[in-house]
């Protein structure tokens, strides 16, 4: 069978090509997922209780550009959300990020955003060379805030100590010299207002897309042929090892129900300290679902497992320029995404970063 496109994978960078490839395009495309389901890490579904979870960890829609947001706004109507993340340090909930409030919470002060910047500026040190995420840390906030929030949830994360890790872990990490306490700062927020999985089904509505679940890229290769190949899975896996294989950090995901109708504060509760997860999740407090119970969700952070997010060390990026290498001299074979590209991308970025692949290469 010989189509336009060819995707391999359907999370939102492997959608949005499809999407456009078969509306814009008119071209026909087949979509090949490895899972029984569309939407990649996004996907969220009910669980037995009838609580609509995050299957692979909450995720929340923000961003600056406006193109995006139009642009998945025709697939999905939003609740508008504003994120609100609280960390346990010392036995008390700290907001977060780093705000005036944390800092008065934190040390039982009143100061006022003038007063913190201050505060901060004085705290911070001075770092000649910021070359890691530990540097960055400390040239922003100093050694005891880096240690109360930063240093063991790093460690946790990854495994390593943030002075191992390159500066882009903790640069993601917002510090506000003003009392908003929202997560993100982003023009557009929010929720798809029926889940990202109905969003994602709403993007394939398109009878010139044909897509294929459960099945593995490699075993049906050789039946079909197409003019373009779009991969946004592992491109270690595409060459077969060929280097060896790059190094991801995986999570183990425990979910718990209770009898109860609100289980925390907010949204997210970070445990940078205490515990041998990284935070605990309460779904209705993301999605604004009416139910009796709640459902949670507790991350482990592991070194084996499903690959969710490339190593973010010099010498795993080394390992993968090998790759890189080999993946510029292909032709009509383009690669896309978290996986395929060896790098973290929030969802807006891998949205934008589909756009315009596909205006590049239609």
């Amino acid at each position: 069978m010989h189509y336009d496109y060819v995707v391999v994978g359907a999370g939102l960078a492997g959608l949005t090509i499809a999407e456009r490839a078969a509306n814009e395009g008119n071209k026909k495309v087949l979509v090949i997922e490895r899972r029984g389901h569309i939407g990649g890490n996004v996907y969220d579904s009910y669980n037995e209780d009838g609580i609509l979870i995050h299957n692979y960890g909450p995720h929340i829609f923000h961003t600056n550009d406006k193109e995006v947001y139009d642009y998945l706004s025709k697939f999905t109507k939003w609740n508008d959300f504003w994120h609100r993340v609280l960390t346990y340090v010392d036995g008390n909930l700290i907001p977060m990020p780093i705000t005036v409030e944390t800092v008065n919470k934190l040390y039982n002060l009143n100061l006022s955003t003038k007063e913190f910047e201050a505060f901060i500026k004085e705290e911070a040190e001075d770092i000649e060379e910021i070359r890691t995420s530990k540097d960055v840390a400390l040239s922003k906030v100093g050694e005891n805030i880096y240690n109360l929030f930063f240093k063991n949830y790093t460690i946790k994360q990854w495994g390593i100590d943030p002075g191992e890790i390159d500066t882009s872990v903790i640069s993601r990490i917002p510090i506000r010299f003003n009392r908003d306490t929202r997560y993100f700062a982003d023009k557009y927020q929010g929720m798809p207002r029926h889940g990202y999985t109905k969003m994602c089904e709403n993007m394939l509505q398109n009878k010139n897309i044909k897509i294929m679940l459960n099945t593995d890229y490699k075993e049906v290769k050789d039946d079909i042929t197409y003019d373009k190949l779009i991969y946004t899975g592992q491109t270690d896996e595409f060459y077969d090892f060929e280097y060896g294989k790059l190094a991801y950090r995986s999570l183990e995901f425990k979910f718990e129900t209770f009898d109860q109708e609100s289980y925390q504060e907010a949204p997210v509760v970070n445990y940078p300290n205490d515990y041998d997860f990284t935070r605990i999740t309460e779904f209705k407090k993301l999605t604004w679902q009416d139910h009796k119970k709640t459902t949670i969700l507790k991350e482990y952070p592991q070194a084996e497992g499903e690959p969710y997010y490339p190593f973010p060390t010099k010498e795993c990026k080394e390992h993968f320029a090998k790759y890189q290498a080999k993946m510029e001299q292909e032709e009509n074979t383009y690669f896309l995404g978290r996986l395929a590209e060896y790098r973290y991308y929030n969802m807006d970025a891998v949205v934008r970063s589909a756009l315009d692949l596909y205006n590049r290469i239609k």
